[in-house]
């Protein structure tokens, strides 16, 4: 039986080539099809990182954010079509949304109408280490970067959720995945 999950990304352009490749070795290993799709600002570091043709090759037909609610991607959770939903990579601002129960995007409703009907939700803070990260930028060039006392709080807001499962990595995702095999 083919396992059936929804993967949003943000703006997050750290982790965003690894969160990619993570899926395409979970799609080729298994029987899998992903409903992908995209914030405002997911959109745009895809682009940047020209990363689109390999989305497509995850998910023939990736959505894009047009308000909160459209594409309509809540029902669908609620409904049970897809087994979980993940969010890979996501920004301190998704993060600082979803953990004070703002639904303002198309990412943050999602999580939240998946969390009503208790939707396994797996998501990749990127900015979950105290001190000092280097990211690397779309030319290459690497970015140090300092992660917010307020950023570390939220991730672990979220750590306190029921049916929410916070990634140390993108490759986690490989070993979480096992549980929605049969």
């Amino acid at each position: 039986m083919s396992v059936k999950f929804a993967w949003a990304i943000t703006g997050a352009g750290d982790y965003l080539r690894e969160s990619v490749q993570v899926l395409k070795e979970i799609l080729a290993e298994h029987d899998a099809k992903v409903l992908v799709f995209l914030s405002k600002g997911g959109l745009q570091v895809i682009k940047w990182y020209k990363l689109w043709k390999e989305l497509e090759a995850i998910s023939p037909k990736v959505r894009t954010e047009i308000d909160a609610n459209t594409p309509f991607i809540a029902g669908a959770l609620q409904k049970g079509t897809y087994q979980f939903l993940l969010v890979m990579p996501a920004t301190a601002n998704t993060v600082a949304k979803i953990a004070y129960g703002i639904a303002d995007t198309l990412v943050t409703n999602a999580v939240a109408q998946a969390m009503k009907t208790a939707v396994p939700i797996y998501i990749y803070p990127v900015d979950q280490k105290r001190g000092t990260v280097t990211t690397i930028l779309p030319s290459g060039e690497k970015m140090e970067l300092t992660t917010r006392e307020v950023d570390l709080e939220n991730v672990e807001r979220l750590r306190a959720m029921k049916g929410m499962t916070i990634l140390k990595h993108p490759s986690e995702l490989k070993e979480h995945f096992k549980k929605y095999l049969k």
